[in-house]
Protein backbone atom coordinates (compact mmCIF):
# COMPACT_ATOMS: atom_id res chain seq x y z
CA UNK A 1 0.00 0.00 0.00
CA UNK A 2 3.09 2.18 0.38
CA UNK A 3 2.57 5.63 -2.11
CA UNK A 4 5.65 6.58 -4.04
CA UNK A 5 4.08 10.46 -4.15
CA UNK A 6 1.94 12.24 -1.34
CA UNK A 7 -2.01 11.83 -2.89
CA UNK A 8 -3.69 14.77 -2.86
CA UNK A 9 -5.79 15.73 0.02
CA UNK A 10 -9.85 14.85 0.13
CA UNK A 11 -10.47 18.59 0.98
CA UNK A 12 -9.71 19.10 -2.62
CA UNK A 13 -12.29 17.10 -3.85
CA UNK A 14 -15.16 15.83 -1.30
CA UNK A 15 -17.37 19.17 -0.80
CA UNK A 16 -18.09 19.71 2.89
CA UNK A 17 -21.42 18.53 4.63
CA UNK A 18 -24.20 20.58 5.21
CA UNK A 19 -24.66 21.25 9.28
CA UNK A 20 -27.99 20.29 10.23
CA UNK A 21 -29.24 20.18 14.41
CA UNK A 22 -29.67 16.67 14.77
CA UNK A 23 -26.20 15.78 14.18
CA UNK A 24 -26.17 16.44 18.46
CA UNK A 25 -28.00 14.05 19.13
CA UNK A 26 -26.26 11.23 16.94
CA UNK A 27 -23.15 12.73 18.16
CA UNK A 28 -25.25 11.91 22.36
CA UNK A 29 -26.03 8.35 21.25
CA UNK A 30 -22.86 8.10 20.09
CA UNK A 31 -20.75 9.41 23.17
CA UNK A 32 -23.11 7.09 25.25
CA UNK A 33 -21.93 3.61 23.10
CA UNK A 34 -18.03 4.43 23.23
CA UNK A 35 -18.62 5.30 27.03
CA UNK A 36 -20.34 2.09 28.01
CA UNK A 37 -17.54 0.19 25.54
CA UNK A 38 -14.73 1.94 27.62
CA UNK A 39 -16.42 1.07 30.65
CA UNK A 40 -16.00 -2.72 29.85
CA UNK A 41 -12.48 -2.46 27.72
CA UNK A 42 -11.33 -1.75 31.50
CA UNK A 43 -12.85 -3.45 33.66
CA UNK A 44 -10.00 -6.28 34.39
CA UNK A 45 -7.71 -3.67 35.43
CA UNK A 46 -9.86 -2.62 38.88
CA UNK A 47 -10.25 -6.52 39.78
CA UNK A 48 -6.72 -7.68 39.19
CA UNK A 49 -5.84 -7.62 42.38
CA UNK A 50 -8.56 -9.67 43.47
CA UNK A 51 -8.23 -12.24 40.57
CA UNK A 52 -4.28 -12.78 41.94
CA UNK A 53 -5.90 -13.31 45.51
CA UNK A 54 -9.37 -14.52 44.80
CA UNK A 55 -8.73 -17.10 42.15
CA UNK A 56 -4.75 -17.54 41.85
CA UNK A 57 -4.22 -15.65 38.56
CA UNK A 58 -0.74 -14.83 37.03
CA UNK A 59 0.14 -11.47 35.97
CA UNK A 60 0.56 -13.42 32.61
CA UNK A 61 -3.18 -14.61 32.47
CA UNK A 62 -4.27 -10.70 33.60
CA UNK A 63 -2.44 -9.66 30.75
CA UNK A 64 -3.37 -11.95 28.91
CA UNK A 65 -7.39 -10.78 29.55
CA UNK A 66 -6.75 -7.75 28.55
CA UNK A 67 -5.18 -8.82 25.59
CA UNK A 68 -7.78 -10.69 24.40
CA UNK A 69 -9.42 -7.94 23.35
CA UNK A 70 -7.24 -6.92 20.67
CA UNK A 71 -6.21 -10.34 19.51
CA UNK A 72 -10.03 -10.11 16.69
CA UNK A 73 -9.00 -6.92 15.58
CA UNK A 74 -5.80 -8.39 14.15
CA UNK A 75 -8.20 -10.63 11.84
CA UNK A 76 -10.73 -8.64 11.18
CA UNK A 77 -10.02 -4.72 11.34
CA UNK A 78 -9.47 -4.61 7.38
CA UNK A 79 -12.68 -6.59 7.26
CA UNK A 80 -14.46 -4.48 9.76
CA UNK A 81 -13.42 -1.06 7.86
CA UNK A 82 -14.74 -2.75 4.46
CA UNK A 83 -18.16 -3.50 6.40
CA UNK A 84 -18.38 -0.37 7.18
CA UNK A 85 -18.24 0.73 3.59
CA UNK A 86 -20.55 -1.83 2.90
CA UNK A 87 -23.82 -1.60 4.74
CA UNK A 88 -23.28 1.60 6.80
CA UNK A 89 -21.61 2.79 10.19
CA UNK A 90 -24.60 2.76 11.71
CA UNK A 91 -25.48 -0.93 11.50
CA UNK A 92 -21.88 -1.96 12.04
CA UNK A 93 -21.82 0.02 15.44
CA UNK A 94 -25.52 -1.46 16.30
CA UNK A 95 -23.81 -5.61 15.48
CA UNK A 96 -20.59 -4.71 17.07
CA UNK A 97 -22.04 -3.54 20.56
CA UNK A 98 -24.81 -6.87 20.26
CA UNK A 99 -21.69 -9.12 19.92
CA UNK A 100 -19.81 -7.05 22.77
CA UNK A 101 -22.51 -7.67 25.53
CA UNK A 102 -22.70 -11.15 24.36
CA UNK A 103 -18.75 -10.99 25.56
CA UNK A 104 -18.96 -8.89 28.50
CA UNK A 105 -21.64 -11.69 29.99
CA UNK A 106 -19.28 -14.42 29.10
CA UNK A 107 -16.72 -12.33 31.15
CA UNK A 108 -18.88 -11.62 33.97
CA UNK A 109 -19.63 -15.56 34.13
CA UNK A 110 -16.05 -15.90 33.75
CA UNK A 111 -14.97 -19.46 35.79
CA UNK A 112 -13.38 -21.10 34.36
CA UNK A 113 -10.53 -19.17 33.51
CA UNK A 114 -11.37 -19.58 29.47
CA UNK A 115 -14.61 -18.64 29.58
CA UNK A 116 -13.51 -15.39 31.15
CA UNK A 117 -10.86 -15.13 28.20
CA UNK A 118 -13.33 -15.99 25.57
CA UNK A 119 -15.37 -13.18 27.10
CA UNK A 120 -12.83 -11.11 26.41
CA UNK A 121 -12.30 -12.41 22.74
CA UNK A 122 -15.66 -11.80 22.14
CA UNK A 123 -16.03 -8.58 23.62
CA UNK A 124 -12.75 -7.67 21.40
CA UNK A 125 -14.77 -8.59 18.00
CA UNK A 126 -16.70 -5.51 19.32
CA UNK A 127 -14.38 -3.31 20.65
CA UNK A 128 -12.41 -2.22 17.82
CA UNK A 129 -15.34 -2.43 15.52
CA UNK A 130 -17.12 -0.17 17.55
CA UNK A 131 -14.79 2.58 17.69
CA UNK A 132 -14.40 2.50 13.91
CA UNK A 133 -17.88 2.57 13.23
CA UNK A 134 -18.50 5.47 15.46
CA UNK A 135 -15.49 7.39 14.12
CA UNK A 136 -16.93 6.83 10.83
CA UNK A 137 -20.26 7.65 11.84
CA UNK A 138 -20.03 10.97 12.93
CA UNK A 139 -18.00 12.37 9.81
CA UNK A 140 -20.85 11.19 8.48
CA UNK A 141 -22.73 13.80 10.77
CA UNK A 142 -20.38 16.72 11.64
CA UNK A 143 -19.24 18.94 8.44
CA UNK A 144 -15.19 19.29 8.65
CA UNK A 145 -15.39 22.53 10.15
CA UNK A 146 -17.15 21.19 13.14
CA UNK A 147 -15.00 17.50 13.08
CA UNK A 148 -12.42 17.83 15.65
CA UNK A 149 -14.77 19.35 18.36
CA UNK A 150 -17.34 16.99 17.77
CA UNK A 151 -14.64 14.36 17.66
CA UNK A 152 -13.34 15.82 20.96
CA UNK A 153 -16.47 15.67 22.62
CA UNK A 154 -17.13 11.97 21.62
CA UNK A 155 -13.56 10.92 22.99
CA UNK A 156 -14.32 12.57 26.22
CA UNK A 157 -17.62 10.63 26.84
CA UNK A 158 -15.43 7.51 26.63
CA UNK A 159 -12.52 9.05 29.02
CA UNK A 160 -16.28 9.09 31.43
CA UNK A 161 -16.39 5.34 30.71
CA UNK A 162 -13.29 4.81 31.73
CA UNK A 163 -13.27 6.97 34.54
CA UNK A 164 -16.38 5.38 36.09
CA UNK A 165 -14.80 1.93 36.07
CA UNK A 166 -11.74 3.06 37.34
CA UNK A 167 -13.37 4.88 40.13
CA UNK A 168 -15.97 1.73 40.53
CA UNK A 169 -14.46 0.62 43.58
CA UNK A 170 -15.40 3.46 45.42
CA UNK A 171 -18.79 4.50 44.15
CA UNK A 172 -19.65 0.63 43.98
CA UNK A 173 -17.32 -0.32 46.98
CA UNK A 174 -20.18 -3.32 48.24
CA UNK A 175 -19.92 -5.20 44.59
CA UNK A 176 -15.99 -5.24 44.87
CA UNK A 177 -16.40 -6.13 48.70
CA UNK A 178 -18.82 -9.27 47.39
CA UNK A 179 -15.57 -10.79 45.21
CA UNK A 180 -14.30 -10.38 41.98
CA UNK A 181 -17.88 -11.39 40.15
CA UNK A 182 -19.88 -8.38 41.13
CA UNK A 183 -18.13 -5.70 38.92
CA UNK A 184 -17.98 -7.60 36.16
CA UNK A 185 -22.11 -8.19 35.94
CA UNK A 186 -21.92 -4.30 36.69
CA UNK A 187 -19.66 -3.93 33.46
CA UNK A 188 -22.12 -6.28 31.63
CA UNK A 189 -24.94 -3.99 32.45
CA UNK A 190 -23.09 -0.92 31.50
CA UNK A 191 -23.10 -2.86 28.07
CA UNK A 192 -26.28 -3.63 27.90
CA UNK A 193 -26.84 0.39 27.95
CA UNK A 194 -24.43 0.94 25.23
CA UNK A 195 -26.45 -1.42 23.04
CA UNK A 196 -28.96 0.91 23.45
CA UNK A 197 -27.50 3.68 22.25
CA UNK A 198 -26.33 1.49 18.98
CA UNK A 199 -29.83 1.08 18.36
CA UNK A 200 -30.83 5.06 18.56
CA UNK A 201 -27.95 5.51 16.22
CA UNK A 202 -28.99 3.28 13.84
CA UNK A 203 -32.90 5.25 13.98
CA UNK A 204 -31.11 8.30 13.37
CA UNK A 205 -28.53 7.04 10.29
CA UNK A 206 -31.90 7.30 7.78
CA UNK A 207 -31.55 11.27 8.81
CA UNK A 208 -27.86 12.04 8.51
CA UNK A 209 -27.18 14.79 5.70
CA UNK A 210 -26.23 14.34 2.88
CA UNK A 211 -23.48 15.59 0.90
CA UNK A 212 -23.40 17.20 -2.58
CA UNK A 213 -22.13 15.09 -5.64
CA UNK A 214 -18.16 15.74 -6.45
CA UNK A 215 -15.68 14.42 -8.85
CA UNK A 216 -15.26 11.74 -5.53
CA UNK A 217 -18.48 10.16 -6.87
CA UNK A 218 -17.07 9.75 -10.22
CA UNK A 219 -14.40 8.09 -9.57
CA UNK A 220 -16.05 5.28 -7.18
CA UNK A 221 -18.74 5.09 -10.17
CA UNK A 222 -15.69 4.14 -12.90
CA UNK A 223 -15.68 0.41 -13.97
CA UNK A 224 -12.24 0.13 -13.59
CA UNK A 225 -12.57 -2.36 -9.89
CA UNK A 226 -10.83 -1.95 -6.85
CA UNK A 227 -7.65 0.01 -6.56
CA UNK A 228 -5.81 -0.48 -3.53
CA UNK A 229 -5.01 2.42 -1.41
CA UNK A 230 -2.19 4.07 -1.59
CA UNK A 231 -1.14 6.67 1.32
CA UNK A 232 1.65 8.87 1.38
CA UNK A 233 4.60 8.57 4.31
CA UNK A 234 2.20 11.07 6.62
CA UNK A 235 -0.06 8.46 6.75
CA UNK A 236 2.45 5.87 7.82
CA UNK A 237 4.06 8.32 10.63
CA UNK A 238 0.61 9.03 12.02
CA UNK A 239 -0.16 5.26 11.97
CA UNK A 240 3.31 4.49 14.29
CA UNK A 241 2.13 7.35 16.72
CA UNK A 242 -1.47 5.45 17.08
CA UNK A 243 0.34 2.11 17.36
CA UNK A 244 3.45 2.86 20.29
CA UNK A 245 1.22 5.43 21.88
CA UNK A 246 -1.46 3.05 22.60
CA UNK A 247 0.96 0.04 23.30
CA UNK A 248 2.12 2.26 26.22
CA UNK A 249 -0.84 3.94 27.99
CA UNK A 250 -3.62 0.92 27.44
CA UNK A 251 -1.51 -2.00 28.60
CA UNK A 252 0.09 0.49 31.83
CA UNK A 253 -3.67 2.54 32.69
CA UNK A 254 -5.69 -0.99 32.18
CA UNK A 255 -3.67 -3.23 33.60
CA UNK A 256 -0.62 -2.70 35.39
CA UNK A 257 -1.25 0.92 36.75
CA UNK A 258 -3.13 -0.23 39.87
CA UNK A 259 -1.81 -2.69 40.99
CA UNK A 260 1.19 -0.96 40.51
CA UNK A 261 0.03 1.74 42.46
CA UNK A 262 -0.76 -0.44 45.19
CA UNK A 263 2.09 -2.67 45.59
CA UNK A 264 5.00 -0.16 44.84
CA UNK A 265 3.41 3.06 46.21
CA UNK A 266 1.90 1.30 48.82
CA UNK A 267 -1.45 2.42 48.59
CA UNK A 268 -5.00 1.03 48.80
CA UNK A 269 -7.37 -0.07 46.38
CA UNK A 270 -9.43 2.57 46.23
CA UNK A 271 -6.83 5.17 46.73
CA UNK A 272 -5.12 3.68 43.46
CA UNK A 273 -8.24 3.36 41.54
CA UNK A 274 -8.87 6.87 42.40
CA UNK A 275 -5.28 8.03 40.94
CA UNK A 276 -5.63 6.14 37.83
CA UNK A 277 -9.18 7.60 37.02
CA UNK A 278 -7.53 11.08 37.30
CA UNK A 279 -6.22 10.58 34.20
CA UNK A 280 -10.02 9.78 32.49
CA UNK A 281 -11.08 12.74 34.37
CA UNK A 282 -8.93 15.41 33.47
CA UNK A 283 -9.27 14.19 30.14
CA UNK A 284 -13.19 14.40 29.96
CA UNK A 285 -12.93 18.42 30.39
CA UNK A 286 -9.54 19.06 28.81
CA UNK A 287 -9.86 17.10 25.26
CA UNK A 288 -12.92 19.32 24.09
CA UNK A 289 -10.30 22.44 24.76
CA UNK A 290 -7.54 20.75 22.85
CA UNK A 291 -9.87 19.99 20.13
CA UNK A 292 -10.39 23.72 20.01
CA UNK A 293 -7.08 25.07 20.11
CA UNK A 294 -5.99 22.86 17.31
CA UNK A 295 -9.06 24.18 15.24
CA UNK A 296 -8.05 27.52 15.87
CA UNK A 297 -4.92 27.68 16.16
CA UNK A 298 -3.15 24.48 13.76
CA UNK A 299 0.24 23.27 15.01
CA UNK A 300 -1.27 19.58 15.45
CA UNK A 301 1.54 18.07 15.06
CA UNK A 302 4.15 19.73 17.30
CA UNK A 303 0.71 19.42 19.58
CA UNK A 304 0.99 16.10 19.15
CA UNK A 305 5.14 15.91 20.38
CA UNK A 306 4.16 17.89 23.11
CA UNK A 307 1.68 15.37 24.43
CA UNK A 308 3.76 12.50 23.30
CA UNK A 309 6.57 13.42 25.54
CA UNK A 310 4.75 13.53 28.53
CA UNK A 311 4.53 9.99 28.22
CA UNK A 312 8.10 8.73 28.92
CA UNK A 313 8.28 11.81 31.52
CA UNK A 314 5.66 10.64 33.41
CA UNK A 315 6.77 6.96 33.47
CA UNK A 316 10.34 8.06 34.51
CA UNK A 317 8.62 10.05 37.18
CA UNK A 318 6.78 7.01 39.05
CA UNK A 319 9.87 4.83 38.49
CA UNK A 320 12.85 7.12 39.30
CA UNK A 321 10.90 9.63 42.25
CA UNK A 322 9.23 9.50 45.44
CA UNK A 323 7.26 12.58 44.32
CA UNK A 324 3.29 12.23 44.82
CA UNK A 325 1.64 9.34 42.18
CA UNK A 326 -1.01 12.45 41.61
CA UNK A 327 1.45 14.21 40.05
CA UNK A 328 2.14 11.78 37.20
CA UNK A 329 -1.76 11.65 36.77
CA UNK A 330 -1.63 15.24 36.21
CA UNK A 331 1.07 14.67 33.46
CA UNK A 332 -0.28 11.81 31.46
CA UNK A 333 -3.92 13.44 31.81
CA UNK A 334 -2.78 16.18 29.98
CA UNK A 335 -1.12 13.92 27.43
CA UNK A 336 -4.00 11.59 27.07
CA UNK A 337 -6.41 14.34 26.21
CA UNK A 338 -4.14 16.17 23.82
CA UNK A 339 -3.27 13.17 21.91
CA UNK A 340 -6.68 11.91 21.24
CA UNK A 341 -8.06 14.98 20.24
CA UNK A 342 -5.37 15.85 17.84
CA UNK A 343 -4.31 12.56 16.29
CA UNK A 344 -8.39 11.59 15.03
CA UNK A 345 -9.05 14.42 13.65
CA UNK A 346 -5.62 14.50 11.75
CA UNK A 347 -5.69 10.83 10.48
CA UNK A 348 -9.16 12.06 8.97
CA UNK A 349 -6.85 15.58 7.08
CA UNK A 350 -4.51 13.10 5.80
CA UNK A 351 -6.69 10.37 4.52
CA UNK A 352 -9.45 11.30 1.51
CA UNK A 353 -12.29 10.49 2.93
CA UNK A 354 -13.26 7.81 0.72
CA UNK A 355 -10.54 5.61 1.99
CA UNK A 356 -11.19 6.36 5.38
CA UNK A 357 -12.85 2.84 6.47
CA UNK A 358 -9.81 1.09 4.68
CA UNK A 359 -7.15 3.61 6.80
CA UNK A 360 -9.12 2.97 9.90
CA UNK A 361 -8.80 -0.77 9.43
CA UNK A 362 -5.53 -0.97 9.10
CA UNK A 363 -4.56 1.52 11.92
CA UNK A 364 -6.66 -0.50 14.25
CA UNK A 365 -5.16 -3.78 12.77
CA UNK A 366 -1.83 -2.72 13.57
CA UNK A 367 -2.34 -0.76 17.00
CA UNK A 368 -4.02 -4.20 18.05
CA UNK A 369 -1.15 -6.16 17.65
CA UNK A 370 0.59 -3.52 19.55
CA UNK A 371 -1.95 -3.35 22.46
CA UNK A 372 -1.89 -7.41 22.89
CA UNK A 373 1.68 -7.44 22.02
CA UNK A 374 2.81 -4.99 24.51
CA UNK A 375 0.11 -6.58 27.07
CA UNK A 376 2.03 -9.84 27.48
CA UNK A 377 5.53 -8.88 27.23
CA UNK A 378 4.96 -6.54 30.17
CA UNK A 379 2.87 -9.57 31.47
CA UNK A 380 6.21 -11.66 30.81
CA UNK A 381 8.81 -9.15 32.50
CA UNK A 382 6.56 -8.70 35.66
CA UNK A 383 6.42 -12.44 36.12
CA UNK A 384 10.34 -12.63 35.25
CA UNK A 385 10.89 -10.03 37.56
CA UNK A 386 8.62 -11.21 40.22
CA UNK A 387 7.33 -8.20 40.78
CA UNK A 388 4.52 -7.95 43.44
CA UNK A 389 3.52 -6.92 46.62
CA UNK A 390 6.84 -8.54 48.48
CA UNK A 391 8.53 -7.10 45.18
CA UNK A 392 7.91 -3.80 43.98
CA UNK A 393 11.24 -3.34 42.41
CA UNK A 394 10.19 -5.56 40.14
CA UNK A 395 7.52 -3.33 38.44
CA UNK A 396 11.04 -1.17 37.09
CA UNK A 397 11.59 -3.64 34.53
CA UNK A 398 8.09 -2.97 33.30
CA UNK A 399 8.43 0.58 33.37
CA UNK A 400 11.38 0.41 31.37
CA UNK A 401 10.22 -1.49 28.86
CA UNK A 402 6.90 1.00 28.36
CA UNK A 403 9.87 3.94 28.75
CA UNK A 404 11.39 2.39 25.62
CA UNK A 405 7.68 2.06 23.92
CA UNK A 406 7.14 5.54 24.33
CA UNK A 407 10.88 6.93 23.21
CA UNK A 408 9.79 4.97 19.62
CA UNK A 409 6.39 6.96 19.49
CA UNK A 410 8.09 10.07 20.08
CA UNK A 411 10.18 9.42 17.09
CA UNK A 412 7.48 9.37 14.98
CA UNK A 413 5.81 12.16 15.51
CA UNK A 414 8.73 14.17 15.32
CA UNK A 415 8.78 12.58 12.01
CA UNK A 416 4.97 13.46 11.11
CA UNK A 417 6.18 17.17 12.47
CA UNK A 418 8.86 17.39 9.77
CA UNK A 419 6.92 16.32 7.50
CA UNK A 420 3.92 18.68 7.66
CA UNK A 421 6.19 21.56 7.69
CA UNK A 422 7.47 20.48 3.96
CA UNK A 423 5.69 21.17 0.25
CA UNK A 424 3.83 17.84 0.69
CA UNK A 425 1.97 18.85 4.23
CA UNK A 426 -1.39 18.39 4.34
CA UNK A 427 -2.09 21.22 6.55
CA UNK A 428 -1.86 19.93 10.05
CA UNK A 429 0.19 22.98 10.82
CA UNK A 430 -2.04 25.62 9.78
CA UNK A 431 -5.79 26.52 11.46
CA UNK A 432 -8.87 25.07 9.90
CA UNK A 433 -10.82 27.44 7.74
Amino acid sequence: MVAVTEPAGANELDPDLPAIPLRWLALVVAALAILATYYETDVIGDIADLLIRQRGLTQSQIGSLNAAIYWPSVVLALIGGVLIDRYGAARMALWTAAIGLIGACLTAIGNPYWIMWLGRLIFGVAEGAIFMALVAGLAMWFPRRGIALATALWLSMARVGSALCNSSSTWAKPLYDAGWQPPLWLGAAITALGLLAAVVFWLLDPYRPQRPASALDKRAASPSGWRIPRFGAAFWYILALHVLYAAVFFPFRQTYAVEYLQHAKHMTLQAASLSNSGVFVAAIFATPLFGIIADQFGHRALMLIFGTVLLPATLALLGLTDLSPWLSTVLMGISWSLVPAVIWPSTTMIVPREQLGTALGLITLIQAIGIGASNMVAGYIADYAQAGPSNPAGYGAVLLFFGLVSLAALTSVVLLWRHETGPYGHGLERPSA
